[in-house]
């Protein structure tokens, strides 16, 4: 919802009496006088209402300051006052209504204990100046690594102008080590109570590194199960020995920028040198090259702004379903103004600014209600599967304890008969099943005779499944250990997930604290990927590894790009 749009249609406030809110919520949406301090504090105007108080940051100087967050005319919005700098405002939230129904997920039992042995401690926490400037994980901190992002580079052979890291314009190099990047596993792999499985490699671009599969090969020996690496795909449409290198060093999944598969759409605001024909080339050459490998993880990542790409989201779908066969998951990301995209003005950003309801409102119109905005839910739902797994098995489990409001997921599955998609919800209760996922979490809790009882009601959860056939594979497997079946079932389900992450207008203190997507630094410290991206660590980091660009091309007698004037012609031809 454009800004714009909110301030021409009026909407009255919606009814929560819908809503099975939390007590924390109810308590203060309830509160007249409560309400109207709070109005009158910040100058709202008397048709609002006030959701929550939190703390967020000044765009201007960075300071940690007192910030509202509250419904008027159908969307959720954010208020804060520096005292130096004034107020600022921005939206949420696009929709309120969705807003509270995320909401419902906002409780004391999806929150995680953060780390048994944070990095750093609350001595260093409180002379830093709390959060989130001292950070690295603290004690303060309440989720556990889910992801980890390593940055094996700040190189890159493109020029994004949303770009988190700022890559290949920093004007110095950032480039660890391969003891470096060790390092940095190893730091993650020594959490407790439970050790990270999951890494992404990062950049700039990860591929510009000839050595990548070496860093594969580490992270692989030091336990992590799954290993993705995050790129813009040039060098593997272009270089299909390099990609098999990946695949054989035991890489798992692609992460692919994927703006758009329009080659119509002109405004691709990525290399300035890319036209919308040769991006879509790339993007299918690699899908091509990952089909010939027998390579099937392929997620599609989609920096999605408003009058940029927003209405390509309907064709983007309808590309994973046509290439189910390699493309796993869509990650959506709305732009978050970070790093290159803090340059944009407060007129451009309120231009591009799209949020996660957005995004599925869209959603839901460019696939004709195929896919519905009530068919998604929060990233934090599968808690209550966790720690059923974990209940049943006296083993810890990743717990993605994130904040409701910081991301959204669905599953889509096509059937090949009908030949039409089906979300996630009309072949499961999924409401009804992680209902019950707490209901055994709870009797197992209990230990004894309860742990068998529990395994019992684990089995009965297959009731909330609705579709006679899934129900048969899921029993087929369970009973006959039926493994064909179950996998030609996953690979015709394509998963789609929306992340938001905050930038200075609507940072969220309350939803940094609860991230579980951390980066590793080589100073042995974790960060918050809000956090890392947003509040400066980032440049701190790199300025103590960096070396002068000059001189790291002298040194190492590469390209900063990876350009050279033979691939370009190359690449043209």
């Amino acid at each position: 919802m454009t800004v714009q749009a909110v301030l021409e249609k009026p909407v009255k406030l919606v009814d929560l009496s819908k809503y099975n809110l939390p007590d924390r919520y109810r308590s203060t949406l309830t509160n007249e006088k409560w309400q109207q301090t709070l109005k009158k504090q910040y100058g709202l105007p008397e048709s609002a209402r006030v959701v929550k108080a939190t703390l967020s940051l000044c765009p201007v100087c960075g300071r940690r300051i007192p910030a509202v967050v509250y419904e008027e005319n159908g969307a959720i919005w954010m208020r804060k006052r520096c005292r130096e700098h004034g107020v600022f405002e921005d939206l949420y939230w696009g929709d309120a209504e969705m807003y509270y129904y995320f909401l419902q997920w906002d409780r004391p039992e999806y929150i995680a204990k953060g780390l048994a042995n944070p990095y750093t401690d609350l001595e260093f926490y409180k002379e830093a100046g709390e959060c989130p400037n001292g950070c690295g994980l603290c004690p303060v901190h309440k989720s556990n690594t889910v992801l980890a992002i390593i940055d094996v580079t700040n190189r890159c052979n493109m020029a994004c102008p949303i770009c988190f890291a700022n890559a290949g314009a920093a004007g110095y190099v950032y480039e660890p080590t391969l003891e470096q990047i060790e390092y940095m596993l190893r730091t993650l792999r020594a959490q407790k109570p439970w050790a990270p499985n999951a890494v992404q490699l990062s950049g700039g671009e990860p591929t510009l590194r000839d050595d990548l599969p070496e860093i594969i090969r580490i992270a692989k020996r030091l336990g992590f199960v799954h290993v993705e690496v995050n790129t813009n795909g040039i060098r593997l449409a272009n270089d299909i020995e390099y990609y098999k290198a990946l695949l054989d060093a035991g890489l798992s999944t692609l992460y692919l920028q994927f703006d758009t598969i329009d080659e119509k759409n002109e405004g691709v605001w990525r290399h300035r040198m890319y036209h919308p024909k040769a991006y879509k080339i790339i993007r299918e050459k690699v899908i091509e090259n990952a089909r010939k490998l027998g390579h099937r993880s392929i997620v599609l990542v989609v920096t999605l702004a408003r009058n940029y790409n927003d209405k390509d989201l309907g064709k983007i779908v309808d590309f994973a379903i046509q290439n189910r066969d390699v493309v796993r998951w869509i990650n959506i990301q709305p732009v978050s103004f970070a790093g290159r995209a803090k340059l944009y003005s407060k007129e451009e950003l309120r231009k591009l600014r799209i949020t996660i309801p957005d995004t599925i409102i869209e959603i839901e119109k460019q696939t004709g209600g195929a896919i519905s905005r009530w068919d998604w839910r929060p990233t934090n739902w599968p808690v209550a599967v966790a720690k059923m797994v974990e209940a049943l098995t006296d083993s810890p489990k990743p717990l993605f304890s994130m904040n409701p409001i910081c991301g959204a997921a669905t599953f889509i599955y096509y059937d090949e008969d009908e030949k039409r998609i089906y979300p996630i919800t009309k072949l499961v209760d999924v409401d009804a099943f992680e209902k019950g996922a707490w209901d055994v979490y709870y009797t197992a809790a209990k230990g004894g005779i309860y742990k068998h009882v529990a395994k019992v009601k684990a089995l009965k959860l297959l009731k909330a499944v609705k579709h006679k056939r899934v129900r048969d594979l899921i029993y087929d497997f369970l009973v006959k250990k039926d493994y064909d079946s179950l996998g030609r079932f996953f690979f015709n389900v394509v998963g789609i997930g929306i992340m938001h992450f905050m930038d200075t207008m609507n940072y969220d203190i309350e939803r940094v604290q609860r991230c579980d997507i951390h980066y590793a630094t080589p100073d042995g410290r974790v960060f918050p990927f809000c956090t890392y991206n947003v509040v400066g660590h980032r440049e701190k980091v790199e300025s103590s590894f960096k070396i002068d660009a000059k001189t790291w091309t002298k040194i190492t007698g590469l390209s900063l790009t990876g350009w050279s004037r033979q691939k370009f012609i190359e690449l043209r031809a």
